[in-house]
């Protein structure tokens, strides 16, 4: 069963109180849904998925935590990275259900654009399993 995504404005309201604010000077968010499109279609490769052409009905999500921890902490040790948080769901999910939540505040836009892109894909990459469901 998926679980619900936490508060995208409790989380900003959070990290403006962590004592890490004084060097953040921006907060990216990314909000990772369940989409129709097969996997296969939007990145033009091979998948054990839907199929091009199909739509996608849902998916089975899962993830490692060890892998997610870490990849958390890698993320937190970027130049100019103040703040790290992430949530992703687990289960069934159907299109439009959220899969993830990440939120990085650091110095400067660049470095924390670098950080976003890294540790979201680092989390797709490494740490995550999707199993879509065609519709």
């Amino acid at each position: 069963m998926a679980h619900q995504m936490p508060s995208i404005d409790t989380w900003l309201a959070e990290a403006k109180n962590d004592p890490s604010f004084r060097s953040c000077g921006m907060y990216l968010i990314h909000n990772g849904t369940v989409r129709e499109t097969p996997k296969a279609q939007v990145r033009a490769c091979e998948t054990d998925g839907v199929e091009v052409g199909r739509k996608v009905g849902g998916m089975t999500f899962s993830y490692d935590r060890d892998k997610v921890e870490a990849a958390l902490a890698a993320a937190r040790e970027m130049p100019g990275i103040g703040y790290v948080r992430a949530w992703l769901n687990e289960g069934e999910l159907s299109v439009g259900d959220d899969i993830m939540l990440v939120l990085i505040g650091g110095d400067i836009r660049p470095r924390v654009i670098d950080a976003l892109q890294a540790l979201v894909g680092t989390l797709k990459n490494e740490c995550v399993t999707e199993i879509e469901r065609p519709a």
